[in-house]
């Protein structure tokens, strides 16, 4: 048999109950509130966080890495991970070190 008439054997008629629509809706919604509404809060605070990373703050690359920051370029930042020391890191793997952070020397 068709996969299509499978599946149009036993459709509901047009006037039938919409709780399983309803159902769905809600389901999306719940989603929304609860999965994508604050990581969409999150990315743009980290995205400010970025923007206001100065020349000589303590950072932590995405793979962990500490250091400070020596230069701002147009897609990467240059940190200085060690006494002579610097790394070029894309700006999207970078965060500003959490308060209380210490170098690594």
């Amino acid at each position: 048999m068709n996969l299509a008439t499978i599946l149009l054997q036993d459709a509901p008629a047009p006037e039938a109950n919409y709780s399983s629509l309803i159902m769905i809706v809600l389901l999306f919604v719940i989603m929304y509130f609860f999965m994508i509404r604050p990581q969409q809060k999150q990315r743009k605070e980290i995205e400010k966080q970025r923007a206001a990373l100065a020349v000589g703050d303590k950072v932590v690359t995405a793979g962990g890495v500490h250091g400070k920051l020596k230069d701002i370029k147009e897609t990467t930042y240059v940190v200085e991970v060690a006494d002579g020391v610097k790394i070029s890191i894309d700006k999207t793997s970078i965060f500003a070190a959490p308060n209380g952070t210490e170098d690594r020397k």
